[in-house]
C-alpha cells in the first residue's frame, strides 16, 4: 500500500513540476503515473549501476556526481516514455532537485498521519 502512496505522490509532484517553467512536459495525469512507475523502476534497478561504475567520481565530489546520475535517470525516463519531454540535461538536473526536495518534504509531512 506504501508503494501505491508513494507512486500516486510522485505522479502529482510531476504534474505540478511540469506546470512550473523548467524545461519539462507531461502530456495528462496518466503520463505522468507512468513517469512515476518509470522513474522507480529505473531507479531501483538501474540506478545502483550507474552509482557503483562511479563511485570513484562520486567520491571525488563529495557526492555531487549522484545529482547527475539523478539526471541521467530522468534523461533515460524521457527516452523510455512518450508524453514526456526534457528540453536539456539542465532541465533534467534541475527537474531531478525539484523533484527530490518535494519528495522529501510530502513525504515528511504525511509520514505521522499513519
Amino acid at each position: 500500500m506504501k508503494i501505491i502512496t508513494r507512486l500516486l505522490v510522485t505522479a502529482a509532484l510531476v504534474m505540478i513540476i511540469s506546470y512550473l517553467p523548467l524545461g519539462v512536459q507531461v502530456n495528462g495525469v496518466l503520463n505522468a503515473l507512468k513517469i512515476a512507475i518509470v522513474l522507480g523502476l529505473l531507479n531501483v534497478f538501474v540506478k545502483p549501476v550507474l552509482v557503483f561504475l562511479t563511485f570513484p567520481i562520486t567520491l571525488i565530489t563529495l557526492g555531487l556526481f549522484l545529482l547527475v546520475i539523478n539526471a541521467i535517470i530522468v534523461l533515460l525516463c524521457d527516452k523510455f516514455l512518450h508524453g514526456f519531454t526534457v528540453n536539456s540535461f539542465w532541465n533534467a538536473l534541475l527537474f531531478s532537485i525539484v523533484l527530490s526536495v518535494s519528495q522529501s518534504i510530502v513525504y515528511k509531512l504525511t509520514e505521522n498521519t499513519k
